[in-house]
């Protein structure tokens, strides 16, 4: 396996559970994937707690105590060490460790990865739960070497804390990460200067303490709640409003919109079914939320520089807040658009743009990730016949349910492209991706050892089917990351499956109802001289699993 942030975790101890020999390979010197790496200042989940945690143990619910609305990073990565304590998972996971490549061999019928280091590990499955958000993207700016400052990245911050009082700072990024980290460093700094490209919607936060009333009440009433998460379209709980926008009258519409904006969160794109359905429709909420800016905000002039205009509200990912746009009130502030001024080159003293320079003592990247298939094509993994998947996603990820792909037979990926992933509850994703594979495994491997491959007529048909589902909506209208629109020669394909995680359930339901159709399953032929492949070789610098 790789990784070992929430994916790789539960994965662990599920494939544990199945009486498997694991043995999982993770970059950090720690567990907690996206976690471990994102902890600039502000940094927290856009998802519930009680909902961003496993639901595989009773226990595990009951003893663990959540102090926010919101987990923030340092809490996250706190719960990812207990529950590695908890279920004795350390000492299968081997930190510091980088996979270089994996190359299907297919006498053996056996996966062999190769790390930085160039040992290798050889097993019969090989799991990729690399995460969505895991491979920082950095602009490419000339003379960003340049700099003889202080340089961040909001996806690889350092370990100890950045100082920013009586510093002149540079963020550039409005994504989530920015909107984040941009009101503390605003609170903190002599003078900040933001320079963005496409202005974001956001919702608030409206984060705030657990109280023991509400712990407790949750507690009581978990099953319940997990099982109506697992019933939403979006893992969250939140059910549509099964009326259109365009039905009721512009002062109920209003209401709604009232109503939800302080609370709802992530979830405010629910308030009506179509929001991401309908152009008009979504026009009412896009709106709605524009008329907000436009009061938080003093300056006509910062408030239409932060204001979205050629994008439908919900088509990129909505940002959650915590007073992000009253930060552009502060004096210390400063707001640059360079879509009209652009961005020219990083100087040993700062930043220069098309119309002016500018002075500091750091620059902060907050310019997000190569999204979904940044880590799965950043090692050489070669499947059957030697083509590698770089080469079989050449035109964009093609899998089947989002956890496998033709011509990489034992190769899964959880909560990968074509799947729900980050349109829904990712933690809820993964835990069903898990369950469901698992399922896969002891019923197929019932006889023995075995191969699974997707097969090619199958990926094609939920490749065409993941695109027409996207093409309904109004997704492929923003120029986002979904969409690998983010990083210059990525295919522009919709990456996550727009179906919604009930429906999405259900298709795996039928997948497994009719014998895993889809997925190819033979037996595997055993090697001379091979160790059964629950045991350990002894050979020095190679494993077997």
């Amino acid at each position: 396996m790789i990784g070992a942030g929430f994916a790789g975790i539960r994965t662990l101890h599920t494939m544990l559970g199945l009486g498997l020999d694991v043995v999982v390979l993770e970059t950090g010197d720690d567990a907690g994937g996206v976690w471990y790496w994102n902890r600039y200042p502000g940094a927290r989940c856009d998802i519930q707690s009680y909902d961003y945690s496993y639901g595989f143990s009773a226990e595990l619910e009951q003893e663990w105590r959540w102090s926010e609305q919101y987990a923030t990073q340092p809490e996250l990565l706190s719960y990812v060490a207990h529950v590695i304590e908890r279920f004795g998972l350390r000492e299968h996971i081997r930190f510091g460790t980088t996979m270089k490549s994996a190359d299907w061999d297919e006498q053996a019928k056996r996966w062999t990865v190769t790390t930085e280091s160039g040992d290798t590990v050889t097993g019969r499955y090989l799991i990729m739960a690399t995460g969505q958000l895991s491979t920082a993207k950095l602009p490419s700016i000339d003379g960003m070497d340049d700099f003889e400052g202080e340089t961040y990245h909001t996806g690889s911050w350092p370990h100890t804390p950045v100082d920013f009082a009586g510093k002149r700072v540079g963020i550039i990024g409005t994504g989530s990460s920015g909107v984040q980290l941009i009101p503390i460093v605003a609170a903190e700094a002599e003078h900040l200067t933001v320079f963005q490209r496409t202005p974001t919607f956001t919702v608030p936060a409206s984060n705030g303490p657990v109280t023991d009333e509400e712990d407790a009440q949750v507690k009581a009433n978990y099953a319940e709640r997990r099982a109506l998460v697992r019933r939403s379209p979006s893992g969250l709980g939140n059910v549509p409003n099964r009326q259109s926008a365009l039905e009721v009258s512009p002062a109920e519409r209003t209401a709604v919109y009232e109503e939800k904006y302080p609370t709802a969160g992530f979830g405010f794109v629910l308030s009506y079914y179509d929001l991401l359905l309908s152009q008009e429709a979504n026009d009412t909420a896009a709106d709605f939320l524009r008329e907000k800016i436009a009061l938080k905000v003093h300056d006509p002039a910062t408030a239409a520089m932060l204001t979205p205009n050629d994008y439908p509200f919900g088509a990129k990912r909505p940002s959650v807040d915590s007073q992000y746009y009253e930060t552009f009130n502060r004096a210390n502030v400063e707001l640059v658009d360079i879509r009209s001024t652009p961005l020219k080159t990083v100087t040993a003293t700062g930043i220069e743009t098309a119309g002016r320079e500018f002075t500091f003592d750091i620059i902060v990247y907050a310019t997000g990730f190569d999204a979904l298939t940044g880590s799965l094509l950043r090692p050489e993994i070669t499947g059957r016949g030697g083509v590698t998947l770089r080469e079989k996603w050449a035109a964009g990820p093609r899998t089947l349910l989002g956890l496998g792909t033709s011509g990489f037979p034992n190769l899964f990926v959880i909560a990968g492209p074509g799947s729900p992933s980050v349109l829904a509850n990712v933690l809820l994703g993964i835990e069903q991706h898990v369950d469901w594979l698992a399922a896969m495994l002891r019923h197929v491997e019932k006889d023995g050892p075995v191969t699974i491959e997707a097969e090619l007529n199958a990926e094609d048909k939920w490749v065409e089917h993941v695109n027409e589902r996207a093409g309904e909506t109004l997704y492929l209208k923003a120029a986002s990351w979904y969409l690998g629109a983010n990083v210059p020669g990525k295919p522009r394909v919709f990456m996550p499956y727009s179906g919604g995680f009930r429906g999405y359930d259900r298709i795996l339901g039928e997948v497994a109802a009719d014998g895993y159709r889809g997925f190819a399953v033979t037996a595997a032929i055993p090697v001379p001289g091979k160790q059964d492949p629950h045991e350990h070789d002894a050979h020095e610098g190679q494993e077997t699993r």
